[in-house]
Formats: structure tokens, C-alpha cells, sequence
């Protein structure tokens, strides 16, 4: 079968934990950018990236690339690509996205414009037609413009993985699936381990855990733009890889996932997204201050998206806010707590200094994702 090399964009400064994901599923990388992890593989490679990577933000593969500083570079450099191996004739495609950084083009509606025109006297030149009906199969283009370097990919997932399929109500400030997916993955958490979301919205960390204890892939069911290119990845495929992660599925386990928020409203979308997903029965859902947050049991984990406060008028809020969750460290002090936030005075109110702080951008919001690891639990007996 063919090789591609792939490309997967993911949240600044999660590069590692979808290089890992890759590595697990079988793939080599070839390069790591900020923001984008390569690797090479196969139709097949394609159909299990988008079913089953839980960090990734989508799957693209690359056309090809080349160094262009002017429009008439551009255009003959995506002139030049092989796009007959790509796109049939009936093929409707456009160029969905031109991104540019430190680069002399920089005009995305100009780029758009260009390399359509270019892809367009291409694919006359091979199919000896002057018109294109663009009656079939969609094929969107993204192409990215660094330092002059041109990098041309066609769009095989379509809506971005994030969009799992379950998530249609949600709270103010929601955290995305791919991103909750990757700081839980950050954190040493498994599915037998207790988890509590304090702030958790319409429930995206919690439901994410329940999907992993459960393993359930998170694109398991829904739909992607490259299952209709049966030119370039054989459509049995995607059935058949889905078919095998359903039943690797494992719903009937018993896991402590819960999930805290003082607004009946988002409880209530929480509660029917993780309906969607299929892990409804996995999760408890409660309406709770965090200042009432307290269990019985030891070393549980906190991993949670509290308010940043990104309106000016909510900065007073936030100061009891967080110093409630330091409270709340101190009666739990076997438990891990996990925050992402944008929140400067963070560790001022929690009352401790985090023992490692990872920089993530959560869309444009510059964020940190402060870690309190606490301690291992003792070893079972039997365990080595």
C-alpha cells in the first residue's frame, strides 16, 4: 500500500503527548513542529488516526511542499504536484484554509485564490477538459505558508477530531475534547484511579476519562471526509478498524468518575452529553461547591478547568475561588490535583507552588497547566 507522510496539528505544547499516541498506534515520526506532529503511513495509517487519536485536532495529508516567495513561485509550485494521484475528475475541491507566518505571501484570500487557479490548470492538463463539473467526492486543501516554505495537505477528517459528536450543550468557558483528552494524559491517571472534576461544566473532562476507562475511541462514531476517497483509501477500511476498536470496548467496568458544578443548567447538558458518548452510566454528576470538596477515599486525582476570570469585572471572584481549592489540597493530601488556567495568581491563592508547570495555549488564551502530583498509592499485595 502507499505511503504518506501525514501531518497532525495539536494544542501548543501537547506535541508529546500526540507523538506518544502516534508511537502507540504503531507509526513512525518523521518530524515534530510547534503545533504539528508528522509521521508516515499508509490509508490505513489515515483511517486509525482520525478513529482513534484522542489529541490530535486532525489528520492531514501532505500533497507536497516547496519554497515560494512571490505569487508566480506559488502558483507553479502547486501547479506542479501530483494531483491526478489525489483528486478524480469529478472531484469538487477547494482550499478551506492558507495560513502564513514570516512569510512574504500573506494575504490567505490571495493564497486561496492562487493555488485554486493552479490546481485547476493541473488537473485540466490531465484530464484534457476545460471545465470541472465538481459533482463528487469533497477534497479540501490546507495549505501553510513558514519562512516561504509552502506546505500543500489535503483535509482528510473534515470536522475537526475534537467534535466527538457528543458535546451539543455546554457551559460558559468549555474545554475542548482534544485538549481535556491530552492533560488527562499528561497526568500518570488510570480508570481505576478516582477522578473529580470540581468546575466541570458540561463535563468534557470527565466524559474523556469514562471514554479512555472505557476505551472507547473517540472517533468511533462519527464520519470523516476521506471515507468517501475511494481513490486513495480503501473504504472497507474505515468499517473495519471501527469495528475492531467497538469491540475492544470495555463499558461494563466499575470506575469513580465524578464530576462537580454549582449551575443546575450545565449539570444537565453534562449529564446528556455523557449519555451521547455512552458513558453515562460511568460518571456521577453533582451539583457542589468546590468549597464542600472532600472524600473518603485516598489518593484521587483532581483534574479540572477552573474560571480564569478572562472579563475584568470577574477578577474578584476569583481569589476565594482558588484559595478554596488550596483548602481543599489540604484536607485531600493524598489526592493529585491537576488545574489548567490563565490565572496569574494561581499558586498565590492555592496557597503552594506547583511542582511543575506546563505552558499550553488553549486557542489563543495562553494558559498553564499546573501540576500537584501527590503520592503513590501503596502497592497491592502481589504487586510488583
Amino acid at each position: 500500500m502507499e505511503l504518506f507522510e501525514l501531518i497532525c496539528p495539536c494544542h501548543f505544547g501537547l506535541e508529546a503527548v500526540l507523538k506518544r499516541e502516534i508511537y502507540d498506534l504503531g507509526y513512525d515520526i518523521t518530524r515534530v513542529e510547534d503545533g504539528k506532529v508528522y509521521f508516515e503511513g499508509d490509508g490505513e495509517a489515515v483511517v486509525r488516526a482520525n478513529v482513534c487519536l484522542r489529541s490530535a485536532e486532525r489528520v492531514l495529508l501532505k500533497v507536497g511542499s516547496f519554497h515560494a516567495e512571490t505569487f508566480d513561485e506559488l502558483f507553479e509550485g502547486v501547479k506542479a504536484l501530483p494531483w491526478e494521484s489525489f483528486i478524480p475528475e469529478n472531484g469538487r475541491f477547494w482550499v478551506t484554509k492558507a495560513a502564513s507566518v514570516k512569510s512574504r505571501l500573506f494575504s490567505p484570500s490571495d493564497i486561496q485564490s492562487i493555488v485554486k487557479k493552479a490546481m485547476v490548470e493541473s488537473l485540466k492538463a490531465v484530464y484534457n477538459v476545460e471545465w470541472f463539473a465538481e459533482d463528487g467526492a469533497p477534497y479540501p486543501i490546507r495549505i501553510f505558508l513558514m519562512k516561504d516554505e509552502v506546505t500543500v495537505t489535503l483535509d482528510t477528517s473534515g470536522d475537526s477530531l475534537h467534535k466527538r459528536g457528543y458535546r451539543t450543550m455546554h457551559g460558559k468557558a468549555p474545554i475542548s475534547e482534544t485538549l481535556a483528552a491530552a492533560l488527562i494524559m499528561l497526568t500518570p491517571w488510570k480508570g481505576d484511579r478516582i477522578l473529580v472534576d470540581p468546575f466541570c461544566g458540561s463535563g468534557t473532562f470527565a466524559i474523556e476519562a469514562a471514554m479512555m476507562a472505557a476505551n472507547i475511541a473517540p472517533g468511533a462514531y462519527r464520519s470523516f471526509t476521506a471515507q468517501a476517497w475511494g481513490n486513495i483509501i480503501d473504504k472497507s477500511l474505515w468499517e473495519e478498524v471501527r469495528e475492531e476498536v467497538r469491540e475492544g470496548e470495555t463499558r461494563d467496568i466499575s470506575c469513580n468518575i465524578q464530576g462537580y458544578d454549582i449551575d443546575d443548567e450545565v449539570l444537565r447538558a453534562a449529564r446528556e452529553n455523557a449519555e451521547r458518548a455512552g458513558v453515562g452510566e460511568l460518571i456521577h454528576f453533582q451539583r457542589r461547591d468546590v468549597r464542600e470538596l472532600s472524600h473518603p477515599k485516598e489518593y484521587g486525582f483532581v483534574i479540572t478547568n477552573p474560571p480564569y476570570g478572562e472579563r475584568l469585572e470577574d477578577k474578584n471572584t476569583l481569589p476565594p475561588i482558588y484559595t478554596a481549592v488550596g483548602e481543599a489540597m489540604k484536607r485531600l493530601g493524598s489526592w493529585s490535583f491537576y488545574l489548567i488556567t490563565s490565572y496569574e495568581d494561581t499558586e498565590k491563592y492555592i496557597g503552594k507552588k506547583a511542582e511543575k508547570k506546563r505552558k499550553i495555549y488553549n486557542g489563543m488564551i495562553r494558559t498553564d497547566f499546573y501540576m500537584y502530583p501527590g503520592p503513590k498509592p501503596p502497592k497491592k499485595r502481589g504487586d510488583r
